[in-house]
């Protein structure tokens, strides 16, 4: 019993021997050779058995450097239909039977890493049925000359412009739009603090998620966070606003529609446009 004692003591003591897989970079393929993979044996045992832990934690990291996201289809500015594009991912369940397999074979110098394409979630032919009809459409106004509040208002709308909520999916701003920082290009322009008007990084999206709410407020769509601000905004009505921010205040809606709405956004002229589109198939959960 001591003995079992001891060597599970030595076996989680023993550091993670790092793995220089070989990569060629042509074409993205990985290859381990034999001795590499012999390093996740378990030590101390007279036949050969597979340290899981080390296996588990090789996976992740091969999995995080051979990621390629897909690409959504989307439509450009005349409505034309942009094709999306497939990603790339390690084919875990065929690794790990290929690694077992080599593993306790004496044949073969090096193991091919398998991947497999994994494919967006939003294709042309889903894009196609989801724009036929117009559901809901709100218009705000701004001014251009304010360049720095113009230019957070454009990002924060290319952000969100295409964006496809599935049935019984959420929709969160901030998750969407992501943090509002000087590295994603967001300048300091006006927002409302605690009822004060001051300067702050990415001053001006919250006209953007305005405008969102505003076009969202419809019978299939249940609004399922939303904050005014502090005092009113010239840009809606009195109690007609959202406003987010970081690391504060968020606008979540959810679907509940049995059909995808597609959002398209555009500041352009000084107006901020948000409109939702669906298939002409859509119907409200009331109505099941």
């Amino acid at each position: 019993m001591k003995k079992i004692i001891l060597l599970s003591i030595l076996i989680l003591l023993i550091p993670v021997t790092h793995v220089s897989a070989s990569e060629d970079t042509t074409d993205g393929d990985i290859t381990l050779e034999k001795a590499e993979i012999k390093q996740y044996g378990l030590p101390f045992l007279d036949m050969p058995f597979i340290d899981d832990n080390k296996l588990d934690r090789l996976i992740e990291s091969l999995d995080a450097k051979l990621y390629q996201e897909p690409i959504n289809a989307t439509l450009d500015e005349k409505g034309e239909i942009i094709d999306g594009e497939p990603g790339l991912a390690l084919d875990r369940e065929k690794f790990q039977d290929s690694f077992r397999a080599f593993f306790y074979s004496d044949n073969g110098k090096e193991l091919k890493v398998p991947k497999k394409q994994i494919y967006p979630t939003v294709d042309s032919e889903l894009l196609s049925e989801i724009n036929d009809q117009e559901i809901g459409s709100y218009v705000t106004t701004f001014k251009e000359t304010n360049v720095e509040r113009s230019h957070n208002i454009d990002l924060a709308s290319e952000a969100i412009n295409n964006y496809v909520v599935f049935p019984g999916k959420t929709f969160s701003f901030n998750e969407i739009v992501g943090e509002r920082t000087e590295e994603k290009g967001y300048r300091r322009a006006p927002v409302i603090v605690k009822g004060e008007l001051a300067e702050d990084i990415g001053g001006g999206i919250c006209q953007v998620s305005s405008t969102l709410y505003n076009a969202v407020d419809l019978e299939g769509i249940e609004i399922v966070e939303r904050y005014e601000h502090s005092k009113s905004v010239p840009y809606v009505p009195p109690g007609r606003d959202a406003t987010v921010s970081w690391w504060g205040p968020d606008f979540v809606f959810k679907n509940m529609y049995n059909q995808p709405v597609l959002l398209r956004a555009k500041a352009e002229g000084g107006n901020m446009v948000v409109t939702v589109y669906a298939s002409d198939t859509i119907e409200s959960a009331s109505h099941d």
